[in-house]
């Protein structure tokens, strides 16, 4: 049984709590941090290898035949080996440690190689600063974020290196050449045992820092993925506006913050589609409603305009509502010209289709709203409540009685006008109009007739 303080080190791989595409985001950056782990490693061999070719050496014998020239070939070749294998697979976790197997034991056997490469005892090798490539090594794991890696290579580096300090105690079991003086140790060949130790601890603590510091990290890393996984698919939600201001507030949404807001309200229907429902399957109302929804949503969306909801097959939609806007109107009046050239461009491929055309009503309003979050506690919704969203919902409905596809108010077409819109001269104005459950006759603008 582990200790439970060892337990999120050891099994530090993606547990089950985290969902599929959490996991597969994670893997594909563990992937990529292999490819630079294996390029890293390649860097290092050849830096290994150039040093090793320049460096003086007191054999006549090819150093590329000695056992750390054919190491070094050896590891120049599982080098080029991993980063062919980084490209082509997930590397497991048994080819992982072997890799960090690889690098400490090179790194070691040059260490090693040292007293015999400049004829010294063995503890000369003891004071080579080589030994801190040993930290680069255990650091390199940690871009993975997985802690097991970095612990293993601590623990075979803390034992390497204890194995060469008991090779040089035991070499010569006539003189050790241990000493307890600190300036012989400095000035000579002797083996400081405190010394030796001071590196084994460093080593140990250096790791174990990193263990326990990439074991938080990993934790932060997997809630960060799952939280941008989740901001984009509030995106798909809600508008990219609106998304980025619930992920990016400052505090906590709660039911009953508002804001009011100079802002147009856009209605868009299917007349008829009730009818039309009760007489088709199923599953092909869902499919035209899903073919109306892809044709007119992007269009709202690419003239600045927030899908508010869909109301069955009803869209309500706002413009400078989520984010004050100075065109608002503008656009607005934009989005209902692409509107109505798209629901001709469909009608011509249902007919096209040998299907019955569907007509599909919309109408504008501006003017003030409160925008904010109703709801409670457990759920929350963002929304938009005034006079102009009740009377944009009634003047769509006029559509019927007006014989018309698009309405919108006078003054909500003066103010587009004002901001920059370029408005048909062949617009019909119809005045003091009356619109059922509005008390008052209503200045209307046909954008377009049936």
């Amino acid at each position: 049984m582990l200790p439970s303080i060892l337990k999120p080190i050891v099994n530090d791989t993606i547990g089950p709590a985290v969902p599929d595409r959490v996991r597969v985001a994670i893997s594909e950056q563990q992937d990529a941090s292999e490819r630079l782990i294996a390029w890293i490693q390649f860097g290092i061999v050849v830096t290994f290898g150039i040093l090793y070719a320049i460096s003086p050496k007191t054999s006549d014998i090819d150093p590329w035949m000695t056992p750390v020239g054919m190491s070094l070939a050896a590891y120049f070749a599982f080098s080029i080996l991993r980063i062919w294998l980084a490209y082509r697979i997930r590397l497991p976790g048994w080819f992982l440690s072997l890799s960090v197997a690889a690098d400490l034991t090179l790194l070691m056997m040059l260490i090693w190689s040292f007293h015999i490469q400049y004829d010294q005892p063995a503890s000369f090798y003891l004071k080579a600063p080589t030994l801190l490539y040993v930290f680069i090594f255990i650091a390199l794991r940690a871009l993975r974020f997985e802690a097991r890696f970095v612990l293993f290579a601590g623990l075979f580096s803390a034992a390497g290196w204890s194995i060469l300090v008991l090779y040089v105690i035991t070499i010569d079991p006539g003189d050790n050449m241990i000493t307890r003086d600190y300036v012989a140790y400095m000035t000579s060949n002797s083996i400081l045992l405190g010394a030796e130790f001071d590196k084994i601890i460093s080593i140990l603590m250096v790791t174990g820092i990193l263990t326990v510091a990439l074991v938080r990290a990993r934790k932060l890393l997997e809630r960060s993925i799952i939280e941008a996984a989740a901001a984009a698919d509030l995106a798909r939600f809600f508008s990219p506006e609106l998304a980025s201001k619930i992920t990016h507030s400052d505090q906590q949404i709660k039911p009953g913050q508002g804001e009011a807001r100079e802002a147009a309200i856009l209605n868009v229907d299917i007349r008829n589609f009730t009818k039309m429902a009760n007489d088709m399957d199923p599953s092909d109302s869902i499919q035209l409603l899903h073919e109306y929804e892809s044709r007119m949503v992007p269009i709202i969306q690419s003239h600045g305009g927030n899908i508010d909801k869909f109301l069955g097959d009803g869209i309500l939609a706002t413009f400078g509502a989520v984010l004050p806007s100075e065109t608002y109107a503008k656009d607005a009046m934009r989005a209902v010209d692409g509107l109505l050239d798209a629901a001709d461009d469909w009608n011509v491929d249902l007919v096209k289709a040998g299907k019955q055309p569907i007509s599909i009503g919309m109408a504008m309003v501006t003017g003030r709203i409160i925008f904010g979050a109703v709801g409670d506690d457990t759920r929350l919704e963002y929304t938009v409540i005034g006079d102009p969203v009740n009377l944009c919902a009634k003047l769509e409905k006029h559509n019927r009685a007006a014989q018309s596809r698009a309405l919108t108010t006078c003054g909500a077409l003066d103010l587009a006008i004002q901001q920059g819109y370029a408005a048909p001269a062949t617009l019909e104005r119809r005045h003091e109009v009356a619109v059922e459950g509005v008390a008052a006759g209503v200045d209307l603008v046909v954008l377009a007739s049936r």
